[in-house]
Formats: C-alpha cells, sequence, structure tokens
C-alpha cells in the first residue's frame, strides 16, 4: 500500500485519508479483519460503541505491534449515552474495551435532535479533548443546522462530521458548510452498503477506462473530493483491494460523470428524525 495521504484536522492533528471501518463486523471476526488490514497498510481504523467490536478491535490493536503513534482509532458515542455524566462514563468504558490509553478521534454518533442533548454531550467531549484523552473530536451524522448551533455555543469545533456520503448522494451543501466552519468530511457507507451504486454501468464504463474495479473508482472518488473515507470488508482480498486506490486518478470526464450520478438518495436513516 502506497502511503496513505493524510489531512490536518482544526486542531492542527493528521488523520489518515483512507482508514478500515468495521460496522456490522461481529466482535470475534473484527479482530482478524483488523490484522488484514493493518497488515494491508491501513493505519486508520473505525469503530463504534453501538457496533460492539471494540474489544475485537483492540485486541488486532495490540497483536499488531505497531507503534501507538502510527495508529489513528476512531470510536463514537451511542445514542442512550448522550448528555455530560453518561457520555464521560461511555467513553471510560470504550477506552477500556479497545484496551487504549487514548483515542485519535471521539465522536458523538448522532445530533438525536428530538432529544436535544448533544450540546450537553459536546461539552463533556471538550473536557475528554482538553484531558488528553482524545486527540481530537468531533461528530457524525449531523446536519448543518445542527453545526451551526453547536459551533455558536462552544469552544471547540468539530474536527469532523462523518456521514452518508457516495455519488447517489455527494452531499454537497453539506460539504461547503464543512469548508465554510473548518471540518474535515469522513464519509461513511462509501460504496452504497452493497445496494446496486457499484452496479451502476457508468461506473463499469470508468473503471474498464482505468483497468480498476469500481470499488476503487469510488474509492478514489472520494479522495479526490478531499473526503476522509472508512471502507468496509471482511474478505481478505477486498480489504487489499479497497487498500490499493493511490496509484491512479479519476479525468475531469470521470468526474463529470459520477457526480451526474448524485440524486439525493439516502441509503440511512434520517438525521433530523434517527433517534
Amino acid at each position: 500500500m502506497s502511503k496513505v495521504p493524510a489531512i490536518t484536522l482544526n486542531n492542527g492533528v493528521l488523520m489518515p485519508q483512507l482508514g478500515f471501518g468495521v460496522w456490522q463486523v461481529p466482535d470475534d471476526e473484527a479482530t482478524a479483519a483488523v490484522a488484514t488490514a493493518l497488515e494491508a497498510g491501513y493505519r486508520s481504523i473505525d469503530t463504534a460503541a453501538v457496533y460492539a467490536n471494540e474489544e475485537g478491535t483492540g485486541r488486532a490493536l495490540a497483536a499488531s505491534g505497531l507503534p501507538r503513534e502510527e495508529l489513528f482509532v476512531t470510536t463514537k458515542l451511542w445514542n442512550t449515552d448522550q448528555g455530560y455524566d453518561a457520555a464521560l462514563r461511555a467513553f471510560d468504558l470504550s477506552l477500556s474495551k479497545l484496551g487504549l490509553d487514548f483515542v485519535d478521534l471521539y465522536l458523538i454518533h448522532w445530533p438525536q435532535p428530538r432529544r436535544d442533548a448533544y450540546t450537553e454531550t459536546w461539552r463533556a467531549l471538550e473536557r475528554i479533548a482538553a484531558e488528553g484523552r482524545a486527540r481530537a473530536i468531533g461528530v457524525s451524522n449531523f446536519q448543518p443546522a445542527h453545526l451551526r448551533r453547536l459551533v455558536a455555543g462552544s469552544e471547540v469545533v468539530p474536527a469532523v462530521n462523518q456521514v452518508e456520503l457516495h455519488p447517489w448522494l455527494a452531499q454537497a451543501g453539506l460539504r461547503a458548510v464543512h469548508a465554510e466552519l473548518g471540518i474535515a468530511t469522513e464519509a461513511w457507507s462509501p460504496l452504497g452498503q452493497g445496494k446496486g451504486l457499484l452496479d451502476e454501468p457508468v461506473i463499469g464504463k470508468i473503471a474498464a477506462r482505468h483497468g480498476r474495479t469500481p470499488a476503487q473508482v469510488v474509492l478514489r472518488w472520494h479522495l479526490q473530493l478531499g473526503n476522509v473515507v472508512i471502507p468496509k470488508s471482511v474478505t481478505p482480498s477486498r480489504i487489499r483491494e479497497n487498500a490499493d486506490v493511490l496509484g491512479f486518478e479519476l479525468a475531469a470526464q470521470d468526474l463529470a460523470e459520477l457526480a451526474a450520478l448524485d440524486d439525493g438518495t439516502r441509503l440511512g436513516p434520517d438525521p433530523d428524525t434517527f433517534g
């Protein structure tokens, strides 16, 4: 794997632009999947409390023998643990399960606007960051209104917003807000969750032009947009294939054809109502 480019977060922390996600990977399988990813050259690993695989992820990190400073570990706070005290307790539990002294990025998983606790939760994350137990803090699935409210009432601007993002849902408006506020865009379900995105004929044509797979084309699209991207797989060959996206570049025509696929199709929950 060629050296993965890094982006500089708004607090100066460097984050690899290509990482490995473990959503829907059972805990006992996460150890092997993360170990394969680390062997393939990934250094950024993305998990969450609700994935119930922080322990398996932590076992792979410990067994890798890699220096801690070479790793970038993200986990997320689940909805049931929103609120100041609950968030602090949940973070302690996540850290214990991972077997780490600190994480590189800690995210609020969903805004839950109807519950309206995310500003209080954010205060807990600010404390965690101030104590050095998270090198950076951010959010996931936040909409522009949620971000603006958080920024207006807080000391710390989120470093990252991790959102559903793929060629069917390119999130141009949200990415523009991120650019304005200095927030990095991270894409979850970057390959469309196996729900037909990779079967789009235009993606197949672009892949054929470059001698690449459809998944590699979509991941390359993310990187050229400036997104942080975290593909997930438990298949060793696919884990390695998804890492091999740094040796080619999409042309302007390719990017224009991919842009035309954006029809606003959301495959996951609506952040304004979920939770």
